[in-house]
């Protein structure tokens, strides 16, 4: 009989390919090759466009869509997502290119992929569930700012316009454009945005990014427009793998950018997989390895020269629209602009740069789903200012910035919310007859602490318990108390001797069993001066008051 395999190989096994992923595609071929075709078509100027923006050329962006598109299909932890750059990431890559040129870029995804891999190992995964809607949607209205404002030199033909900050270099572009206009360029880019977004509400099904490229690139060859800049010379296939980029010695500069790399395609790539999941049913992602998969995309990407990837959203919802059943349908989508990269790189390079930028353009119109904002907005006003706040956050500071800065604001005014719910109110002696009920009324006070005893508001909600003076005896029911700090246990024993320090005894009631060892580690259940405080229920811890009022010495004597 062999060893049982030790739980770290355990683990590894489960982030790796399965026999049944390769069931699966063989299910329906016909079907995940005719998706993977129509998400090819839509991803080639994508891929293009994502490329040229990160400021590693077109030839990058389709090595991380071969290479990154193929790898991710095989380990990732969805049967659907499509993997290539995104705009979301290029974001991020321009003022990396800036700061460390193309060979620091290739470092940060290499990097970023190992940080990657360690968080599947360590089953990150799980923690994407907890990203708030608000988030998540004040960071796609942020991208697609963004995104938009990086297009604004090449859709106005400004070659000149350069920097880190989006709004700076789109303000220079557009001065440089009112003083020597390229009314091609603009036409080009402006035709290029209306037959994707007019083709898309007439019919979603054909491709019309591919529609308008191929249009737009006729038009500008057919009538000479020396005006608008072609993408220039491709490659004619894949560089060879090589790790010529690498440079230990800035490894303490880059770390801090694979970071944000890392964390930006592990939020975006999980947003991709649970967009995937709601399309469909019976698919359900596995997110650490869908982790796992992303990092080893972006290990081999840079070898091959191409620039940090994701899951892509846009290119996923294709693929699930078209029938995608399977893995191979991504597969297929990589193989198609494989054959692409080989053979129709002199005709790629025709494209021009002002169509891309129209592409991109809108792209980033159609991330913006206007009734998902609104719906977000309305919600709460909590969820407007966080979707607003992230959303300016993308644009004037960092996509990792904005959705760290997003989480904190949710996460305190969820807080603070929470907080509210608690409460401290005074509830009726559990006795039968009125006549017994009005002889100890005043007497023995009975309340009922409600919600969260933690840190957001604990004090807030044992202020009123500090204030009670004509009783002898204060019985607090703690059994819908929904949760407990040490924030909160060391209030109510705050709470609790305060009342002591004026002869008032107190008894504890409902104590559960998963918060009597955050009250027992402060003291909170310390034996107090009058004997035991804590009681099953109210009705004990009432009949426990009685006795002791009626035992003389039990309890100090009840004013006269």
């Amino acid at each position: 009989m062999s060893a049982p395999a030790a739980p770290g190989a355990a683990r590894v096994r489960s982030l790796l390919p399965s026999r049944a992923d390769l069931t699966a595609m063989g299910r329906s071929p016909r079907r995940d090759l005719l998706a993977g075709l129509t998400v090819a078509i839509v991803a080639l100027p994508l891929a293009l466009g994502f490329g040229v923006s990160s400021g590693l050329g077109a030839e990058a962006g389709l090595a991380t869509a071969v290479v990154a598109g193929a790898l991710a299909a095989v380990f990732g932890g969805s049967h659907l997502q499509v993997s290539g750059p995104t705009g979301a990431m290029t974001v991020v890559l321009v003022p990396i290119v800036a700061a460390h040129g193309a060979g620091g870029v290739l470092m940060v995804g290499l990097l970023a992929g190992l940080l990657l891999v360690a968080l599947a190992l360590a089953r990150a995964g799980r923690w994407m569930s907890y990203v708030p809607a608000s988030v998540v949607e004040g960071f796609t209205l942020g991208i697609a700012c963004v995104i938009a404002l990086q297009q604004v030199p090449g859709a106005l033909g400004v070659a000149d316009a350069e920097g880190e900050r989006v709004l700076a270099v789109a303000w220079h572009a557009v001065g440089s454009f009112v003083r020597d206009p390229n009314v091609t360029a603009v036409s080009l880019a402006a035709g290029v945005v209306a037959v994707m977004l007019a083709g898309a509400r007439w019919r979603p099904s054909l491709p019309f990014s591919i529609i308008a490229v191929v249009a737009a690139t006729l038009v500008a060859e057919v009538f000479h427009l020396d005006a608008a800049a072609p993408i220039g010379d491709l490659p004619a296939g894949l560089p060879v793998p090589s790790l010529g980029f690498l440079d230990l010695g800035a490894l303490g500069a880059l770390l801090p950018s694979a970071v944000a790399v890392a964390a930006l395609a592990a939020l975006e790539s999980l947003l991709s997989a649970r967009v995937a999941d709601g399309m469909t049913t019976g698919q359900r992602h596995d997110p650490d390895r869908e982790l796992f998969g992303q990092g080893v995309a972006n290990i081999a990407a840079p070898l091959f020269g191409g620039v940090p990837a994701t899951g892509a959203i846009a290119r996923t919802a294709v693929n699930v629209r078209t029938g995608a059943a399977s893995r191979l349908a991504a597969l297929t989508h990589a193989a198609v602009l494989t054959v692409i990269v080989f053979a129709a790189a002199p005709l790629v390079s025709r494209i021009p740069l002002a169509v891309l930028a129209g592409v991109l353009v809108a792209t980033a119109i159609r991330m913006v789903h206007v009734a998902s904002l609104r719906a977000t907005a309305r919600a709460t006003r909590a969820d407007a200012v966080v979707l607003v706040l992230t959303a300016l956050a993308t644009v004037v500071l960092d996509l990792v910035y904005a959705v760290i800065l997003g989480l904190l604001v949710a996460g305190v005014l969820a807080l603070r919310a929470v907080a509210r719910h608690g409460n401290v109110a005074r509830v009726e002696l559990p006795v039968a007859r009125e006549e017994e009920r009005t002889r100890w009324d005043g007497r023995i006070l009975a309340y009922r602490v409600e919600g969260p005893l933690f840190f957001a508001g604990a004090h807030r909600l044992l202020r009123e318990l500090s204030e009670v003076t004509d009783a002898r005896v204060v019985i607090l029911c703690l059994a819908r108390v929904s949760a407990v700090d040490a924030t909160g246990a060391l209030a109510l024993k705050d709470a609790v001797r305060a009342l002591e320090r004026r002869d008032i005894a107190v008894l504890l009631s409902g104590v559960r069993p998963e918060q009597r060892q955050a009250l027992r580690a402060v003291g909170a259940l310390a034996p107090p001066p009058f004997g035991p405080r804590e009681c099953a229920t109210t009705a004990e811890a009432f009949a426990a008051a009685r006795a002791r009022w009626e035992r003389p010495g039990a309890v100090p004597a009840p004013p006269a």
